[in-house]
């Protein structure tokens, strides 16, 4: 695969650790930590994944990475996917609106996690939203984070499709996740919206309003969810990503969905005047 092709790591050595050995201590840490699962999974490459969705957090691992954890732990013992897409928001704009890489690999301090070229050039073909876009993508944490969590688990024998949204609206969601859909209908795949919740406000309130925006999650309503974003100002920063989830799994005709752990920025670090909230949610096949 050619130098350019290959896409380097952005936050390494700042969102999460930036050597092999330190990487993988952390994430064990994430899967031991109080609001973790308590225990390092057993992962079951041989069983197909019974795992189809996945809601997961992206800040800083120190922050948000035992909540990941969650997620990530009930995945490995669900089997391994054929395919892994996903979903984040831009947090710095640069790029198209919906910015997709179709062929390539990303590096993490645990390797290289390849393109599955013929998923991702179907989606972009499916779509008339989607571009090929690499520029939105080479600075974005969103979906980087994800991948040293599937890397510990899977190793680097597995593929993925990275998706980044500036745009997110009703609309352009169900666009996108229709195109996903007769991308991968007949595949095994697992689709990860990445998104943290509410930004900066104090526990009580952001406990109060992410428990709603949960809620609309758990019952597959992305209309509540972007209401309360317009009437609320819920501060969620991957709605997009979620509601293409969503409606991708609806379509794909699982709609099994399951809180695995909510918790704040203050509840690791004591601090509850301005907190970011954090949620990993599955949906079963």
């Amino acid at each position: 695969m050619a130098e350019l092709n290959l896409r380097q790591p952005a936050v390494a050595g700042s969102f999460y650790e930036g050597d092999s050995k330190s990487l993988n201590k952390q994430i064990e840490n994430c899967f031991l930590h109080k609001l973790g699962p308590g225990e390092i999974p057993l992962t079951n490459p041989k069983r197909k994944s019974n795992i189809v969705g996945l809601v997961s957090p992206h800040a800083g691992y120190m922050y948000s990475g035992p909540v990941a954890a969650n997620g990530f732990y009930k995945i490995a013992l669900g089997g391994k996917p054929d395919i892994i897409i996903i979903l984040g928001p831009n947090h710095r704009g640069f790029g198209e609106n919906i910015s997709i890489m179709t062929e390539g690999k990303w590096k993490t301090p645990l390797g290289e996690l390849e393109i599955d070229i013929e998923t991702a050039e179907d989606i972009l073909k499916n779509s008339k939203m989607i571009k090929n876009d690499k520029k939105a993508h080479h600075y974005e944490h969103s979906i980087e984070v994800q991948l040293p969590f599937i890397q510990y688990i899977y190793g680097n024998n597995i593929k993925f499709v990275p998706i980044c949204m500036t745009r997110q609206d009703i609309d352009t969601d169900i666009e996108i996740a229709q195109s996903i859909y007769s991308s991968v209908v007949d595949k095994n795949v697992l689709i990860i919206a990445s998104s943290d919740f509410t930004h900066y406000e104090p526990q009580e309130y952001a406990e109060n309003v992410d428990k709603q925006a949960i809620n609309a999650i758990l019952e597959f309503n992305p209309k509540k969810l972007y209401d309360m974003i317009y009437h609320q100002n819920l501060t969620m920063c991957g709605p997009g990503p979620i509601t293409v989830m969503l409606i991708a799994c609806e379509t794909l005709g699982f709609k099994k969905a399951e809180l695995l752990k909510y918790a704040t920025s203050g509840d690791v670090s004591g601090m509850y005047d301005q907190v970011v909230g954090y949620a990993s949610i599955i949906i079963r096949k």
